[in-house]
């Protein structure tokens, strides 16, 4: 037993508060919000020694009924979440300091305080000992990110917002309850097991089946298609609002729940022997082509970067499915790759937005030599997006070719490497525009980088070339989780 992992929700959510005591004193509150973001990765790396050993951290708070309590475990897949989630917190904690100042955003307290909000929650769902605990912060980190997707409070920002809240509000009041309703009634316990609470079940293959699909559906948050257009619409949110939604928070919690499913509530083997791993398998390579070619049509740079994100997130489902050990562990260190790679591209474009107004990719043309820190950090994340060596991206995604190769599955080796070159097709021009591309006549000469916004760009940037060099740390936690 160790009080640890509540400590690490309850910073943030003290946090929080004392962002809201703080409403007029806007230096002390942002010093609360870096100072909390310290704490709790702090908290959180005091943690890794266990769980790389082999061990677990374990709080159990209180039982709700026989078989659900509400309760944390630290392993090795809640390690993974909970270090991206509190790493990225530090850089997004500064980098929406300047935002927000520079662009004289409105409601700052409330947004500063619902982001604290959702930290917790995600590192809550990452610690969760259960289903129960962790449908709990998942509904949670619905509600606390509503405010921050409709937080310009404009007619774009309540339509977006509404459908966000459908989406992952009405999957999970749905689907989602049904699917915890049949696995207690199946399994007598919504604990998570090693090999599956479900594997050793007699219950009928077409209920495991459809048991399976509601978590899958009911988990929004995955943005595995059609349960992706909520991502999209949430772009009307400030950009670290967008980076917290695509790279640490909201779409991770969302495929950290259906690895879960796969690892813990199925089990590998029953997932297989049912034939969902194949079935899902084209399922996330559908998502992974069709987001991909809806990416090279959008000119607004979010946009393109949101439907980048619904395709990223299914090589992570891709991998855990295909029941390959070498898959399992490129699809559990993407969560990383992935975090570091496009909390960064996010953060270059409100880096962007902040120095020129611009939004549209169209209107860049030669925007690298006035902001070369941004667009330079810029490139070096989409080089890992795609998948180029020494970066985040290339590690996790040659986990993914050698395991679709281990698992017989040539179709899906084709579909990653289609999809990168999908990746390079519209990522890369950008950086060609931005750099070589010709200024439009009468550009303002005040263009410049913006010191509170550049810094946490560049160190993300460096983060993903640092993980593509020293992939160790992942590499042992996804060891451990397929073991």
């Amino acid at each position: 037993m160790s009080i640890r992992p509540l400590l690490a929700v309850a910073v943030a959510g003290l946090a929080a508060f004392a962002v809201l005591l703080l409403n007029n004193r806007e230096k002390l509150r942002d010093i609360v919000s870096t100072v909390a973001a310290l704490a709790m990765f702090a908290i959180v790396a005091s943690m890794a020694p266990t769980v790389l050993a082999g061990g677990t951290v374990d709080l159990r708070l209180f039982e709700i009924l026989p078989g659900i309590d509400f309760a944390f475990r630290v392993d090795a897949l809640g390690m993974v979440f909970a270090t991206v989630s509190s790493l990225l917190w530090i850089v997004a904690a500064i980098y929406s300091i300047g935002y927000m100042r520079h662009l004289n955003e409105h409601a700052q307290t409330r947004f500063f305080a619902c982001f604290a909000t959702s930290l917790a929650a995600a590192v809550g769902g990452a610690f969760a000992a259960n289903l129960f605990t962790l449908v709990i912060f998942y509904e949670v980190l619905s509600l606390v990110t509503y405010p921050l997707v409709y937080h310009h409070e404009d007619e774009e920002g309540w339509a977006g917002s509404r459908k966000y809240l459908v989406y992952l509000m009405g999957a999970s009041k749905s689907v989602l309850l049904a699917a915890l309703a049949l696995t207690y009634h199946i399994a007598g316990s919504l604990d998570f097991v090693a090999g599956g609470v479900l594997a050793a079940s007699d219950a009928s293959a077409s209920l495991l089946v459809a048991v399976y699909f509601c978590y899958l559906f009911g988990f929004a948050k995955a943005a595995v298609m059609p349960m992706h257009a909520w991502l999209p619409a949430a772009m009307v949110a400030p950009t670290p609002v967008s980076a917290l939604l695509h790279a640490v928070a909201v779409v991770k919690m969302g495929v950290f729940c259906v690895l879960r499913v796969v690892f813990h509530v199925f089990g590998t083997g029953l997932v297989d022997g049912l034939g969902l791993g194949i079935a899902t398998a084209y399922l996330a390579s559908f998502t992974i082509l069709m987001a991909s070619i809806y990416a090279l049509t959008r000119d607004d740079l979010k946009a393109r970067l949101a439907y980048s994100t619904v395709s990223q997130l299914s090589y992570i489902v891709l991998g855990v499915v295909l029941a390959s050990p070498v898959a399992m562990v490129g699809g559990i260190i993407h969560i990383a790759a992935h975090g570091f790679s496009k909390i960064t591209l996010f953060f270059c474009a409100g880096s962007i937005l902040c120095a020129s107004g611009k939004r549209n990719i169209s209107d860049m043309a030669g925007i690298g030599r006035r902001l070369p820190w941004t667009m330079g950090a810029f490139f070096v994340a989409s080089l890992s997006m795609i998948g180029t060596p020494p970066t985040a991206g290339f590690v996790s995604k040659w986990y993914l070719a050698l395991g679709s190769v281990e698992a017989g599955e040539i179709a899906f080796l084709i579909v990653l490497l289609l999809s990168s070159v999908l990746n390079a097709a519209y990522f890369l021009p950008v950086s060609y525009a931005a750099f070589f591309g010709a200024e439009a006549p009468g550009s303002p000469a005040t263009v410049r980088e913006i010191p509170m916004v550049t810094i946490p760009l560049v160190a993300t940037a460096i983060l993903s070339v640092l993980m593509g060099v020293f992939p160790d740390y992942f590499l042992a936690l996804a060891e451990r989780v397929i073991r």
